[in-house]
């Protein structure tokens, strides 16, 4: 049987790439500019009444609590071996098409990543999402019933798949 991640820490390669580019990104420009922002806003004076330093300040604060939450969630990563999945059995780090047998004709492909690192509007979801956790470990021409938002839905695993790595260019 194929074996089932259930550790919160763990993710792809790529989903840490992309957290730790983003951590990065809040370190060095996004603090930067808030920086800019709280100067000048200093500089109109009265800073009681002062909308644009109460902003920037806000501001402040969501950005470091996203390197906060970032910092920890790198910390702790454990991440995937994705070279060695068996792509018999659904689990996180493949690539599942499944098809809605109450919507002839309707499909839906998603990555199965950590939970730090889905992202719905790219078609990765987590384990831990409805659908994800209806659908690990099952193989292709398994159906399930999974109850989302929107309602029941009739899934059918069509494929299962490694998920495509994008090596990165160096100049």
């Amino acid at each position: 049987m194929a074996k089932i991640i259930d550790n919160e820490a763990t993710m792809t390669q790529s989903g840490y790439d992309r957290m730790k580019a983003e951590l990065i990104e809040l370190r060095t420009n996004r603090r930067a500019d808030i920086a800019k922002q709280l100067e000048e806003a200093r500089s109109f004076g009265d800073l009681s009444e002062n909308a644009e330093y109460a902003t920037a300040k806000e501001e402040q604060a969501k950005i470091e609590a996203r390197i906060g939450k970032l910092e920890a969630q790198l910390g702790k990563a454990k991440i995937l071996d994705e070279d060695n999945l068996d792509t018999t059995r659904i689990s996180m780090g493949l690539k599942v098409t499944l098809e809605d047998t109450g919507e002839p004709f309707k499909s839906y492909t998603y990555s199965i990543v950590g939970i730090g690192e889905a992202d719905p509007k790219a078609n990765s979801i987590s384990q831990k999402s409805p659908v994800g956790q209806a659908i690990i470990g099952k193989t292709i021409g398994d159906e399930v019933v999974v109850k989302t938002p929107r309602g029941s839905r009739n899934l059918k695993v069509v494929s299962i798949e490694k998920i495509e790595k994008i090596e990165k260019l160096t100049a």
